[in-house]
């Protein structure tokens, strides 16, 4: 656990969007409910990465779920994690933004994050879209990334392995996982801690 005194460089840190910025599941849970009458299923049920091992759904009814969250449609109503717009506009002052999702198309997530953080310069906002998660770690490397903050347990094994630091954020996949020494964050308003100086002004 890093000292909370020690700021991480705004030049050295990168982001994964879905999960972390993002919550995405939100989208996920309220089109189950929507689309297929699943009322019972909450977020906090989602208590794996690969929802295959922790939803008993129909594969044509999954994939059907999963398409529609990550269409260009449903990317525009995700909501923002509490208090991520806020850290990142602040966070912007100081480096652009960097993204990198395992999306394979940045286009519609790109439009989600210039509206959700309008008081940051589009030409500040960088996404690269690795198509896949093992992808990430070269792309991290090519862009001189110190710091990830991710929500997949196995993307944080590979990263640390090859010497960038994750950190992970918390969600209902990952909470049982072994954490493996990683760095845990609860939410973004402990993130700031690490990201933004001392006294430093959000909203």
């Amino acid at each position: 656990m890093p000292d909370t005194n020690v700021r991480i460089p705004a030049a050295d840190i990168a982001f994964d969007i879905d999960g972390v910025v993002a919550d995405t599941m939100e989208i996920f849970v309220r089109l189950a409910h929507e689309r297929y009458g699943l009322t019972a299923m909450r977020k906090e049920q989602l208590s794996c990465y690969d929802l295959r091992q922790c939803l008993r759904l129909e594969k044509d009814m999954l994939d059907d779920l999963i398409c529609l969250t990550l269409d260009d449609e449903h990317t525009m109503q995700i909501p923002p994690m509490p208090d991520a717009p806020e850290v990142l506009t602040e966070l912007a002052r100081s480096a652009p933004l960097r993204f990198v999702t395992a999306r394979v198309w940045p286009e519609s997530i790109t439009e989600w994050l210039y509206k959700t953080l309008p008081e940051v310069p589009r030409e500040r906002i960088m996404v690269i879209a690795s198509g896949a998660p093992e992808i990430k770690l070269g792309i991290l490397k090519d862009l001189h990334v110190n710091y990830f903050v991710e929500d997949r347990v196995e993307t944080c094994r590979q990263l640390k392995r090859a010497g960038i630091q994750p950190l992970l954020f918390i969600q209902p996949w990952n909470f049982n996982e072994p954490a493996d020494g990683f760095i845990r964050i609860e939410n973004w308003t402990r993130l700031k801690e690490w990201v933004l100086p001392q006294g430093a002004h959000l909203g």
